[in-house]
């Protein structure tokens, strides 16, 4: 009975692969955010990254697919973020909420991580 118990705990291939490439996604959007927050503080390079990336994630947020349209809103808030970071009343708001977005992107790719590594472990 203790070997059945202990086989249920282990995790099918198909959830450690959706683990692995979750984590790989929120930390490389992680550092995207990092990246963006950076353009942000060069005058004319700032508006024209937020520029195209607002652009991008209008794109994908008009797609037809439930995951774009949520990866869409994200990368469209990013970009409006960097554009409002050029607004001197709000450019502290904007810049913390990029920063917060991005160390809560990173987080959940470590905990998303971990947990495909663990996952992996059981396997063996």
């Amino acid at each position: 009975m203790n070997e059945i118990e202990k086989r249920s705990e282990i995790p099918s291939p198909s959830k450690l692969s959706k683990l692995g490439i979750s984590a790989i996604g929120f930390t490389a959007g992680a550092v995207f955010l990092f990246i963006l927050k950076a353009f942000s503080g060069v005058p004319l390079l700032g508006l024209i990254a937020g520029g195209v990336v607002t652009l991008l994630g209008i794109g994908s947020f008009l797609s037809k697919d439930p995951a774009d349209k949520k990866a869409g809103a994200v990368i469209m808030t990013a970009g409006i973020l960097v554009l409002l970071s050029k607004v001197p009343l709000v450019a502290p708001l904007a810049s913390t909420l990029l920063s917060i977005g991005a160390v809560g992107l990173l987080a959940l790719g470590i905990w998303n991580g971990i947990k495909f590594f663990l996952g992996l472990k059981k396997r063996s």
